[in-house]
């Protein structure tokens, strides 16, 4: 792949930053939690799988890092790390999974050298990006099946391979496709405010050479009644118990557009994405970020000074608007509690 998202060197995490994406292509580098929380709170890394991700390694610098002060030091330090981890953003529940993961290493070694805790620390941190990447691929290999060769699928955000360890999710889906032989083309909403389907799934989209177009979030209703859309496959951050699925905003509206016409609504779903503990969508946390992102952006700003301004960044999709979850283990068809209960059987 042409799109290395996040990668270890030199005893550091590097993330592409991808605020700056498509203009400028650079990695910064990070050497301890609070860096890395900085980099997913600021948006360098965003997508529910690079989060976790993100978040695996933070915890694997901090233990790094401290390995010359105290064992009090040391413990207490890696504790804070943890905190200012999970503190770093609200919605993508992946976070919190890897953290948890994490942190269940931690519980099993903390007898251990400090040395040998941050060895252990960092070994899970790259099982956890491996495992993405693996998970990945399965869930392309079930989207890709259906998906008839020739289709036009629309596509709202980046679920690509930089919003997760790599490959993708809902862009993971297009890529397998076409490994398998099949001829389709991408439609990639702009995805405002944030501008994550023009700067980022264009982008990707570009550098790997698969067709695609970009419209504005409002074209799609036309694109659909004007018979040029066949399917639309959207990544999640958060899926809860009954299949409500909380995506970047705007979802919702295309799922009821794509309702409307026929059309089917696939959410590339790892397993790790499901919140059992969420009983349906209106207990999903919706982050609210900064105004800046919606009255302009970078140096041009385009709103009135002073206006009042709301900025969800997440909206919830019911699941009876959804046709299928696309998980590493198969398709969750119409999902549901009772079929997403069975498939963690």
């Amino acid at each position: 792949m042409k799109v290395e998202t996040m990668r270890w060197v030199d005893g550091r995490l590097e993330m592409v930053d991808q605020r700056i994406l498509p203009a400028v292509f650079e990695y910064i580098a990070y050497d301890s939690a609070a860096g890395v929380a900085e980099g997913i709170r600021s948006m360098v890394v965003r997508g529910a799988p690079a989060i976790g991700v993100a978040a695996a390694y933070g915890v694997a610098l901090e233990a790094m890092r401290l390995q010359d002060v105290s064992e009090v030091d040391f413990y207490s330090g890696i504790s804070a790390g943890f905190t200012v981890l999970q503190q770093s953003r609200p919605t993508a529940v992946n976070l919190f999974w890897a953290l948890r993961r994490m942190h269940a290493v931690w519980d099993g070694i903390q007898t251990k050298a400090k040395d040998q805790v941050a060895r252990s620390l960092l070994q899970e941190a790259h099982e956890i990006f491996a495992e993405d990447i693996r998970i990945n691929r399965a869930m392309g290999a079930f989207g890709a099946g259906l998906l008839p060769d020739g289709a036009r699928v629309l596509t709202h955000c980046n679920a690509g391979a930089l919003a997760t360890a790599g490959w993708g999710t809902a862009l993971g889906v297009f890529r397998s496709a076409i490994e398998a032989g099949k001829k389709i083309s991408v439609i990639a909403d702009e995805t405002r405010p944030f501008l994550q389907g023009a700067r980022l799934t264009a982008w990707e989209m570009v550098q790997e050479g698969i067709p695609v177009t970009l419209i504005t979030d409002n074209m799609a209703g036309y694109m659909m009644a004007s018979g040029e859309i066949d399917a639309v496959v959207v990544g999640t951050d958060r899926v809860a118990a009954n299949g409500d699925v909380a995506n970047k905003i705007g979802t919702y509206m295309v799922a009821v557009l794509a309702h409307r016409h026929n059309i089917p609504f696939y959410v590339a779903c790892p397993l790790s994405t499901i919140d059992p503990g969420i009983a349906d969508g209106s207990a999903i946390p919706i982050e609210e970020r900064s105004a800046d992102e919606v009255t302009g952006y970078r140096d041009c700003q385009w709103a009135a000074h002073g206006v009042s301004v709301r900025n969800p960044s997440f909206d919830v999709t019911p699941a009876e608007l959804v046709t299928g979850l696309i998980t590493e283990k198969g398709v969750i068809y119409q999902p549901d509690r009772q079929k997403i209960e069975a498939i963690f059987r």
